[in-house]
């Protein structure tokens, strides 16, 4: 598992991003490497935790499952009020995050997307639907998007107007002053969202917001042969956002355990008692798998804790054949002996058996 990110930059867990960045400037003053007494590793550390922290999809993941599952990228520092004297040596990486505080979030073409937040919910299957999948149909309340207009925001028909807000540009310039001086940025309008149109009339099933909170329903398609705490990933299955994209949906699987099976790699494993008398002569004995109902033939002298296998009634591997099933023999030996049974056993143990 991941460090405790929250604990490396010595805030809680519902801290603010402010919080956050906050906290990252304060460490990153004192262990910076260029600085006298500083530390790579931690700043490493530090700054790894930041990285994460302060972006709202990573963070989500983090608290949800302990890792990132997005694909990161590079190194991300502080904004306002951060002493930048002693780092002439220091590759800065990318500077969008903290120049985005000035520049608008979509400073060197960032941002264009919008994208809604993702979702992250736990699912319990049976120890039979995770050998073999299984689909499943939830229900979510989350953002969607409307269904009447879909998602344009406008009554189905209406025609398209100037956007007022940006006169149809899509992008609004502003001027800023910061420690670092005064930017001009170009941000996208937040009426239109960079379309520079609206409609001119807005939908009544959304209000024009393109945008409905409900409860819809989904279908989960479990693969055969998933393992407990694997999390499956849907595409645009999270929340919605108005005129962008939609974030994803992670089903986190729990696998309930089996009172007979028992999985070891794509191995199903079980136990069968069976009687002494069969042990040494040999029988054959009907077993119940998640296949149905199967005959077991006991070779004769089979040996306690001996193992038997059958050949493809494992766990299916989706690409080439099933894994086996595996029964480990158990032989219950009788508690007491009758006294004609005594005697056959005398014989036996005169014979060496």
């Amino acid at each position: 598992m991941a460090s405790d990110y929250y604990k490396l930059l010595g805030i809680e867990r519902g801290a603010s991003k402010e919080e956050v960045k906050k906290a990252f400037h304060k460490l990153a003053h004192k262990f910076h490497p260029d600085k006298t007494g500083g530390d790579e590793a931690k700043f490493k550390e530090i700054n790894e935790a930041y990285q994460v922290l302060s972006d709202e999809k990573k963070r989500a993941e983090y608290d949800s499952y302990g890792r990132v599952f997005s694909a990161g990228g590079g190194p991300a520092y502080g904004g306002e009020g951060f002493d930048t004297s002693g780092f002439q040596n220091f590759d800065f990486g990318n500077m969008g995050d903290i120049f985005s505080d000035f520049f608008g979030a979509d400073m060197g073409g960032q941002g264009d997307t919008r994208r809604g937040r993702d979702m992250s919910i736990e699912l319990a299957i049976s120890f039979k639907e995770s050998v073999f999948g299984v689909e499943r149909k939830i229900l979510v309340n989350k953002t969607s998007t409307c269904k009447t207009c879909s998602g344009t925001g406008g009554k189905p028909g209406t025609a398209q107007k100037r956007c007022a807000t940006c006169n149809g540009k899509g992008k609004i310039h502003e001027t800023r002053r910061s420690f670092l001086g005064a930017f001009t940025s170009v941000r996208v309008c937040a009426t239109c969202f960079g379309s520079g149109t609206i409609p001119a009339e807005a939908c009544t099933g959304c209000k024009g917001h393109g945008i409905v909170r409900s409860q819809e329903e989904l279908s989960i398609k479990i693969p055969a042969g998933i393992k407990n705490g694997e999390v499956i990933r849907l595409s645009e299955m999270g929340e919605a956002v108005s005129r962008g994209m939609s974030g994803d949906l992670y089903a986190k699987i729990e696998v309930m355990s089996d009172p007979i099976f028992k999985r070891e790699g794509n191995n199903l494993t079980t136990s069968l008692n069976i009687k002494l008398t069969d042990a040494i002569l040999g029988s054959d004995y009907n077993l119940h798998t998640l296949d149905g109902d199967i005959t077991v033939k006991i070779p004769e002298g089979v040996s306690p804790n001996e193992i038997l296998r059958v050949r493809g009634k494992g766990v299916p591997t989706g690409k080439g054949p099933r894994g086996d099933l595996l029964i480990k023999v158990e032989i219950t030996l009788p508690r007491r002996l009758s006294k004609k049974v005594k005697q056959i056993v005398e014989e036996l143990k005169k014979e060496g058996i």
